[in-house]
């Protein structure tokens, strides 16, 4: 078993002691590299946002590590054979964390308010199903009727997590349980919430009376630790304290825990895409020859090889979890100076100095690197090159406005759903701009069109070919520059078991799923 180590084991066993238990607990302790902005669920939108949702929320249903919906408040569903409804079975044994019964009214409520508030995840239910047509049939049984066919629905659902409506309505104030619920929980899920400093850690530890029961060697207590510290990340490892890494570390601090003999590498391949977003409205990124450009400007080999690990991208869209929808023959960017320079002289911009700010996350030394190196190769071609590392929080506010959005944007991107419409809607449809996830700000009636008419399709084979010439388009636009596809790794203590790559953002981090071994 996992036990915690130095003085904070020390505690645990006297307070176990005079509690009279002497059981110990598994207890892991991941690091993060961005800080936790909300456990609200209406208002969720990054991987760390999703890691805390996924273990204090349930919903309908969730995603298995090949994209499958499987049931979790739901026990069954059916589809209309029109496709335009959808009926969801509660669970008899479903109840949340209070001891109260899931209920449909509780399904309606967390819907209703999530398009209310507008935020998070609401973007993908907006114009699907309106208002007042989410319905309780009975006390377990709620439709779902949509305004019209939209091919990706069930994909969607995993993403709306279920509130205990009786606590949000009691706790409401006047605005809807938003501050309520920025520090305290009303779900069903399998941990509770234990502490939380926003801009440090955050603890969770297992709900006993978790409907779904807990299986053997199951994790008591999980602690997320912020930090992008390549030194603290290994001080915590040294010292015992660290069970997991983030996925976002560098190769040295990998090579250094692996060798440490407690910790083994996991390595998978993922859906997640890493790009450099281009500000498409904002001079000099407002120029596709300078966007070509910086196209050619990028050692793509070195990023992928020695600086962060993933696969070759040829297109927006990663081809693990959506080969049936990639378009193989995309040539894609690659790295050439020549072609670099020719892209500049073809420019509005030939001739002068051109001031240009390449944003990346404050603190995290592989994105450091990658700037760094794109700067030397943008100032050969006449560049005039400002750094911008910002904190994450700080990003997420800038990515509002085309003014405050930087020229270049280091972003990673994975599915929030498990379907390519993830990936094309939320970064590149104009009804999803003003986010950290569409920094582009492409805003392009053509490219919403071809979202649109492949959201409109039950035919997947329609569906392939809209997604195919999607690619295209996006090329020829170079709004986005795809890096890689993000090969995920953590380093894991040997006795940690259950991490596998979900195509939905972090829902493999459900530590329902994981279990200590030793």
């Amino acid at each position: 078993m996992r036990l915690l180590t130095t003085t904070a084991a020390a505690a645990l066993a006297v307070a176990c002691l005079g509690a009279g238990a002497a059981a110990a607990q598994n207890v892991v302790t991941q690091n993060t590299v961005q800080i936790f902005s909300t456990i609200d669920p209406a208002k969720i939108s990054d991987y760390t946002d999703y890691m805390a949702s996924v273990n204090l929320y349930d919903g309908l249903v969730t995603v298995d590590s090949d994209g499958n919906l499987v049931p979790e408040l739901a026990e069954s569903w059916v589809v209309s054979d029109d496709a335009t409804s959808v009926t969801f079975t509660i669970r008899p044994d479903a109840h949340f964390s209070d001891g109260s019964p899931v209920e449909a009214k509780d399904v309606v409520y967390s819907f209703e308010r999530l398009l209310r508030i507008n935020q998070g995840p609401a973007n993908l239910f907006a114009g699907i199903v309106e208002p007042g047509n989410v319905v309780a049939e009975d006390d377990k049984t709620v439709t779902f009727n949509l305004s019209r066919t939209f091919a990706p629905f069930m994909a969607t659902v995993p993403s709306l997590r279920i509130l205990n409506s009786d606590v949000v309505i009691a706790n409401a104030g006047d605005d809807d349980g938003e501050t309520f619920l920025a520090t305290n929980v009303a779900g069903s899920g399998p941990y509770l919430l234990d502490s939380w400093d926003r801009g440090s850690r955050m603890i969770v530890k297992r709900d006993p009376n978790y409907y779904r029961g807990w299986h053997e060697g199951a994790i008591d207590e999980v602690r997320w630790i912020v930090t992008n510290d390549e030194a603290t990340v290994r001080a915590m490892a040294a010292s015992g304290e660290l069970t997991m890494t983030s996925p976002y570390q560098s190769p040295d601090t990998y090579e250094a825990l692996g060798a440490m003999g407690r910790f083994r590498i996991d390595s998978q391949p993922t859906s997640t895409a890493f790009y450099l977003k281009l500000n498409s409205r904002l001079p000099p990124t407002d120029d596709i020859h300078i966007r070509r450009a910086i196209a050619h400007a990028v050692d793509y080999e070195t990023i992928r090889e020695v600086i962060f690990p993933g696969e070759p991208m040829n297109t927006v869209l990663p081809e693990a979890g959506f080969a049936a929808f990639h378009a193989g023959d995309v040539e894609g960017p690659v790295f050439d100076m020549e072609r670099a320079a020719e892209e500049v002289a073809l420019s509005s911009y030939a001739g002068e100095a051109i001031p240009i700010t390449l944003g990346y996350v404050a603190g995290t030394l592989f994105e450091e690197e990658i700037s760094l190196m794109l700067q030397a190769h943008l100032e050969a071609l006449g560049f005039v090159v400002t750094q911008q590392p910002d904190p994450w929080n700080r990003i997420t506010e800038i990515a509002g406005s085309v003014e405050t959005t930087p020229n270049v944007n280091q972003i990673f991107f994975g599915p929030t759903y498990p379907s390519p419409d993830s990936m094309f809607f939320t970064q590149y449809h104009s009804d999803a701009a003003g986010t950290w996830a569409s920094m582009e700000w492409l805003q392009d009636p053509e490219i919403d069109a071809l979202i649109d008419a492949a959201r409109a399709t039950g035919d997947v084979e329609e569906q392939a070919e809209i997604y195919k010439t999607l690619q295209h388009e996006l090329d020829e636009r170079m709004v986005s520059i795809p890096l890689l596809a993000q090969t995920v790794q953590h380093a894991m203590d040997n006795c940690l078991e259950g991490f596998d790559a979900v195509p939905m953002m972090s829902f493999d981090y459900d530590f329902y799923r994981y279990r200590w071994t030793c």
